[in-house]
């Protein structure tokens, strides 16, 4: 990772550490996901007058009403989707700023991405571009169809809540992999592992979880 991305003062490599050992107190477990956590530019993510507070575990504004998700939620979600699993192709339904995409190539071969805001794609890209990623491919789209020309999918994780699950994104899961999502409204919301078996699906509840709504439709405002 480029130096200029490494941070001072509150974004420095101590500050990173506190995180980590804070995901370590609420119940990460996976060493993996906590030394990612540990290396990644997470003020790189959040405009320059949040910096100072992009290593707190709290969600934080990214513009557009949208906001970059709480640490813990991010760690959680990826330490659910990689247990046990060797992934080649995962599809994200919202990129947001790209911190949680880019959390997530540090262990799949290829990150399918899906933003419906143009305007922040558009930045994301330009953060992935600025980073060196180059097993990330992105799409302004509707995250409630998924990507069907890259499917199936080893994962699929979801960063904004639905009412019910989409049945596209069931649809575009590979046999044995694994769908985390929030599902519900809001101040009712279920994080759920979902997996896809022989003949069905198997759910299992992982947290209460609060999320942006997911919308339908694509939005071009920049």
């Amino acid at each position: 990772m480029q130096s200029d991305f490494k941070g001072i003062g509150m974004t420095s490599q101590r500050t990173r550490d506190r995180l980590a050992e804070t995901l370590i107190e609420m119940g990460i477990e996976s060493e993996a996901v906590l030394d990612v956590i540990r290396n990644t530019p997470r003020h790189f993510f959040v405009d320059e007058a949040l910096a100072t507070r992009a290593y707190e575990n709290t969600a934080l504004p990214i513009g557009f009403n949208q906001t970059i998700s709480q640490p813990y939620i991010v760690a959680k979600m990826i330490e659910a989707l990689i247990k046990d699993n060797k992934l080649h192709k995962v599809l994200e339904i919202g990129t947001g700023c790209g911190y949680q995409t880019f959390v997530l190539a540090q262990f799949v071969d290829y990150v399918y991405t899906v933003e419906r805001i143009d305007g922040l794609l558009v930045r994301a890209r330009e953060r992935f571009q600025k980073l060196g990623c180059t097993n990330i491919r992105s799409n302004h789209s509707d995250g409630n169809i998924g990507w069907k020309a890259h499917a199936p999918y080893d994962g699929i994780i979801v960063s904004a809540a639905p009412i019910g699950v989409p049945s596209a994104l069931r649809e575009q899961l590979a046999l044995d992999g694994r769908l985390i999502i929030p599902v519900g409204e809001a101040g009712e919301q279920k994080l759920l592992e979902i997996t896809r078996n022989q003949a069905d699906y198997s759910e299992k509840l992982l947290d209460s979880v609060s999320f942006v709504p997911m919308l339908a439709g694509t939005d071009a405002t920049r």
